[in-house]
């Protein structure tokens, strides 16, 4: 399980956190883009690889809860520093509502095998930015 994992650290990135890195977009439309449902309508989804880990039952295995939580909170801070990028006013605070986010739209899509929740984590990411944004500019 642990290099499974840490292949996702070296070798793949997981497509959703990947929009991060992305340079042809602006950072808004980049922390937008973790919300994209992957796989279309007829994949299977299978959440995300190291919250399934610790929820598979490998709680014997510290270093399996070791890699995912040091995955998770560079999932973290890296949607801090586009948050910052894009000119959040809290970027930590929008970057913790938006992981929050993405980690129940992830699992609830996984649970139900169902997409929707991407699209309605993305409205309510849109309305979290604006606010973030609106903070920021004095609105």
């Amino acid at each position: 399980m642990e290099e499974y994992l840490r292949r996702f650290e070296s070798e793949k990135s997981i497509a959703a956190e990947a929009e991060l890195e992305r340079e042809d977009l602006p950072p808004v439309q980049r922390l937008l883009g973790v919300f994209a449902p992957v796989g279309g309508d007829t994949a299977l989804i299978r959440g995300c690889p190291f919250h399934n880990a610790v929820i598979e039952g490998v709680v014997g295995l510290p270093e399996v809860t070791r890699l995912a939580q040091r995955h998770k909170q560079a999932f973290r801070d890296r949607l801090a520093a586009t948050a910052a990028e894009a000119g959040a006013a809290h970027p930590e605070t929008l970057a913790g509502q938006l992981a929050v986010l993405f980690e129940g739209a992830n699992a609830l899509a996984a649970s139900c095998n169902d997409p929707q929740a991407f699209t309605d984590a993305r409205r309510a990411a849109e309305m979290l930015l604006d606010i973030a944004l609106g903070a920021a500019s004095g609105d």
